[in-house]
């Protein structure tokens, strides 16, 4: 067995089991999907319900088509779709760092995507027996174009973020305090929910 062969597979499993992973937890994890789609219009995503199904079936289908090693540079155009709209509104404000909740997790998932789509799956996957393996620049250009486009498209018809007052007031519009205010107000942190990939 090519060891380049066995290390591609090894990849795909990687990738493949961590975006299954992330789809079954929006779907079926803390707050299931009612959870998740309230936690991408809190990032500004219209249709939270849609928002959240359409990211469950495509980590999980993304996921699964990696491991099979089946139409490899569409399944790594869903990781970077993903990762890059999970980049953008989750974890940008945050810097880069994982540990402050950055952008370094997210990127390296889809720099790897990326890196899938240009070499191909290798020899041990679904593409190769059906000789259907598309890699190289045409490969690398699925994957990354793909995913950008997906991201630009979702974006457009999507997003529409609050600016920093409206959302202040939307919540204390919904939420009105029954305690008197503190006389000297200290900002306290407001606990996020986990950004999920």
């Amino acid at each position: 067995m090519d060891p380049v062969d066995l290390a591609l597979m090894l990849l795909r499993l990687a990738v493949g089991g961590t975006m299954i992973a992330h789809g079954v937890n929006h779907w079926r994890g803390g707050g299931k999907i009612a959870g998740t789609a309230g936690w991408f219009e809190s990032l500004g995503l219209r249709h939270g319900t849609l928002q959240a199904w359409a990211s469950v079936v495509t980590e999980i289908g993304a996921g699964v088509l990696l491991i099979l090693g089946l139409i490899t540079p569409l399944a790594a155009a869903g990781v970077v779709g993903v990762m890059l709209v999970a980049a953008l509104l989750a974890h940008r404000p945050n810097g880069f760092f994982i540990f402050k909740e950055g952008w370094e997790y997210v990127m390296i998932l889809a720099v790897v995507a990326v890196v899938l789509g240009v070499t191909g799956p290798g020899t041990i996957s679904l593409d190769s027996a059906l000789d259907i393996v598309y890699d190289g620049w045409i490969g690398g250009a699925v994957a990354l174009g793909g995913g950008l486009l997906g991201t630009a498209l979702l974006l457009a018809a999507f997003w529409r973020p609050q600016r920093q007052g409206a959302a202040a007031e939307a919540s204390s519009a919904e939420e009105p305090s029954t305690e008197e205010p503190a006389e000297s107000p200290v900002e306290s942190p407001v606990e996020k929910p986990s950004p999920e990939a």
